[in-house]
């Protein structure tokens, strides 16, 4: 089995020849794995078109945006005709586990997890945490609206689309939302939004204006504007700064929600 282990700023890491003996590998029936980004090698390399995978939760924007053709799913672990994604950090041991699993059976991998002191082998489709998951013991309709407004970020979804989802009324999930995560919807909506900009921005080259579009907004001057307000700098300058690391958790700071509640609340 060939693994291939990515990490930050995998479009730097994109190489012809070894895309070219992965697809000889694969051809010669070798099994393949991509822990992390690596999904992004694989993709890249042409071998996962039409077929399933997974990638950490940091990426998915702009993996889906790059490679539109890939089904692209929210579990740990994907396998689809011997090509093998996981997440990265703990689920590349799961991966392992699963493989152990079906080449030796579950007592050796249960066995191998009580020496690591893992206390059980997740399943391949449990969902992969992310910020959703932080939000903690909140009400499930405000679980159901989040999931809601992340999956439909692309799309120029209003509020009272949001709130017929959940079967509430605006007002009422207003109220829900003040009471649960001290924010409104809207604004709750608008930050999801720029912190989907900001990973795209600095994981690709895309054109600030299709970043923009990806995520939702109807200019690129009212999401330059957003952006600034949120962020502390231009989206132009964020990309030039490039951090190691794309994600910085965001939805919390006090002092950007305060300067976007004066614009648009």
């Amino acid at each position: 089995m060939i693994v291939v282990c990515t990490g930050w700023h995998v479009e730097h890491a994109v190489d012809k020849s070894v895309a070219g003996w992965l697809r000889q590998s694969r051809n010669f029936g070798i099994p393949v794995a991509g822990i992390c980004t690596g999904a992004h090698i694989l993709a890249n390399a042409g071998m996962l078109a039409g077929r399933r995978c997974t990638i950490h939760w940091e990426n998915l924007p702009i993996f889906r945006e790059t490679f539109p053709s890939v089904i692209v799913g929210s579990g740990l672990v994907e396998s689809d005709d011997d090509i093998h994604t996981c997440v990265g950090g703990t689920a590349s041991f799961d991966m392992m586990l699963h493989f152990i699993e079906k080449d030796c059976g579950r007592r050796v991998a249960l066995a191998i997890c009580e020496q690591a002191i893992v206390d059980r082998i997740r399943e391949p489709i449990e969902r992969q945490p992310s910020p959703l998951r932080t939000l903690g013991s909140v009400n499930p309709l405000v679980l159901s609206a989040v999931q809601f407004m992340e999956d439909s970020i692309a799309d120029q979804t209003d509020i009272a689309a949001v709130a017929k989802h959940i079967r509430l009324s605006r007002r009422q999930m207003e109220r829900l939302f003040a009471r649960e995560l001290a924010t409104s919807p809207s604004r709750y909506f608008l930050e999801l939004r720029l912190d989907r900009a900001r990973l795209m921005l600095l994981q690709s080259n895309m054109a600030v204006i299709d970043v923009a579009v990806a995520c939702g907004f109807v200019s690129g001057s009212h999401f330059a504007k957003c952006y600034k307000a949120f962020h502390g700098v231009s989206p132009q300058r964020m990309r030039a700064q490039r951090p190691r690391s794309a994600y910085v958790p965001s939805l919390g700071r006090a002092g950007s929600r305060a300067s976007l509640g004066r614009m648009y609340d």
